[in-house]
């Protein structure tokens, strides 16, 4: 097969006014690239982009605030050169080079992160990994995959699916599209079709790393279990490029399903919804989509007004399948049964986000935010994370609905919008007594929609955390979520931190992520 063609990424929005006029948003002083380095990049057959629109662009991920700005003509920070390595020894060779002279290195794929993970925030190099795309190799008898980690996500689909008999990862991310593996790993990303396959962090076998001062390591035992000390492994798996840079993997693969199969029941109430579910997990059964949808979110998605719907899809061995199946049909014989076009209708839909871009140009704030916690802890977290945003002046909608699920508990995943009308609109609202809500082509205050998005992060991350659950299950950590994490690690932290100072000590990796001080300046939130 010939070599794959590094895929571009695709922004989420085009840039007001065009990239090649674009304003830097955080106020960070920018590192400056020694032509030293940009030369030996070119020498070796890398590329490096030095002009202002490929420069923009790489400052830019699909952090939904970042959306926002763009409207604006504006990116939240640029790199001083975009270089896209296309061999290992050349990405080792640049992070050697740029550790002698305190260059920042910020590892980048697809940049389909909504964290601001991939935002190099003191200029400094744009490490484009997606150079890194080769031959996918399986070991069709052990069912692992050696994968370049600069592959696309549809790329490394449709090669796994055309090698040997056929394979499939089963790692479906609503960025699928946009991503790539490298960027699957370094954010512990979730598939939709997780409860059967697992996350990534599964399904990693071993990983090869470029270390700060050049070196390569490999991680993983060629073996399926080992006990060799810690499992390094992990210990880059959700590093999000600041201990290492991904540039290999080997991954766990499974023959292409035989047989598939759906359901759809509607449940009187969420938590009713939230024990069929936990009982299905229980009795062992994993079905490969289990996901819950709250009153408001079965109504927006599926235009269904009485309940809470519940998705269920599986792919399997015809008796496996059929035995998963039997499981959730028995515990949820209490809902009422829906028809699979319920089902079908998810499947064409689940990876559309064409309405985040409009909302955040017409000045409406809206995110998703993703936690985990244990059954007994879901209801009660559920309806006080939706509370404490239903509270804040300016929310339009808050939902939550349970996205992947586990034996010990599950994933619920919030969505929140808000803002207010501007002008003449916003004294109408504001004389009726709805002020905040919002109205079919009304004009929003982009301004708000910007102070609002902080307020529901800083209210919505507090309930997290006086619960105990994870702030991220599967979207990480990056810019967005940095100023939480000494909170949620706890004594923990500090233990990063020596780990990032022992691998990285002149701190160029993706300086200013997972809440990590940096001696570039401080990290700005804005």
């Amino acid at each position: 097969m010939t070599k794959p063609t590094p895929v571009p990424p695709v922004p989420p929005i085009p840039i007001e006014g065009g990239a090649e006029h674009a304003g830097q948003r955080l106020a960070t002083r920018p590192v400056a690239v020694p032509e030293a380095i940009l030369d030996r990049v070119r020498e070796q057959g890398g590329t490096v982009e030095l002009e202002m629109a490929a420069r923009a662009e790489a400052g830019r991920d699909w952090w939904p605030l970042g959306i926002g700005w763009a409207a604006a003509g504006r990116v939240p920070a640029m790199p001083a050169a975009v270089v896209r390595p296309v061999s290992v020894a050349q990405v080792a060779e640049l992070l050697a080079s740029c550790a002698r002279d305190r260059v920042p290195v910020t590892a980048m794929g697809g940049r389909s992160g909504v964290c601001g993970g991939a935002i190099p925030l003191y200029g400094g190099v744009a490490l484009d990994c997606t150079g890194l795309a080769g031959e996918v190799e399986v070991d069709e008898a052990s069912l692992v995959a050696e994968v370049p980690a600069g592959t696309s996500g549809r790329d490394l689909v449709e090669r796994l699916r055309t090698s040997g008999t056929g394979y499939t990862l089963g790692h479906w991310p609503q960025s699928v599209d946009l991503s790539t593996v490298g960027g699957w790993i370094a954010c512990r990303s979730a598939g939709q079709w997780s409860t059967r396959y697992g996350k990534i962090e599964d399904m990693v076998v071993g990983l090869q790393v470029a270390l700060a001062d050049g070196r390569i390591v490999r991680t993983g035992a060629q073996a399926p279990r080992a006990a060799t000390g810690p499992d390094l492994t992990q210990l880059f798996t959700g590093s999000e490029g600041v201990l290492g840079v991904i540039t290999r993997a080997w991954l766990r693969v499974h023959p292409l399903p035989s047989a598939r199969d759906q359901r759809a029941f509607t449940f009187s109430s969420f938590d009713a919804g939230l024990e069929a579910c936990r009982r299905v997990l229980r009795r062992g059964a994993t079905p490969a989509v289990l996901r819950l949808y709250d009153a408001a979110e079965s109504e927006r998605t599926f235009s269904h007004s009485d309940g809470c719907v519940l998705v269920v899809a599986d792919e399997a061995d015809q008796g496996l399948l059929d035995a998963t199946l039997a499981v959730v049909d028995e515990e949820c014989s209490s809902a009422d049964r829906l028809d699979a076009s319920v089902v079908d209708h998810w499947l064409s839909t689940c990876n559309d986000t064409s309405a985040l871009a409009p909302l955040w140009r017409a000045g409406i704030a809206v995110d998703t935010s993703e936690v985990a916690g244990r059954w007994a802890a879901l209801p009660a977290l559920a309806r006080d994370v939706v509370g404490a945003l239903e509270a804040l002046d300016g929310t339009i909608a808050a939902s939550v609905h349970l996205s992947h699920a586990y034996l010990d508990g599950a994933c619920l995943y919030f969505t929140f919008a808000g803002g207010r009308p501007s002008g003449e609109a916003a004294s109408e609202h504001a004389a009726s007594g709805d002020a905040g809500r919002g109205a079919p082509g009304a004009s929003f205050d982009a301004a708000f929609a910007e102070d609002y998005y902080r307020r529901a992060w800083d209210a919505l991350s507090v309930v997290v955390a006086e619960s105990g659950a994870p702030m991220s299950h599967h979207h990480g950590i990056g810019l967005s979520r940095g100023r939480f994490l000494a909170r949620a690690l706890g004594s923990a932290y500090d233990v990063l931190v020596s780990l990032k100072q022992t691998l990285d000590p002149a701190g160029i990796l993706n300086p200013g992520k997972l809440g990590i001080p940096t001696t570039f300046g401080e990290v700005p939130w804005p």
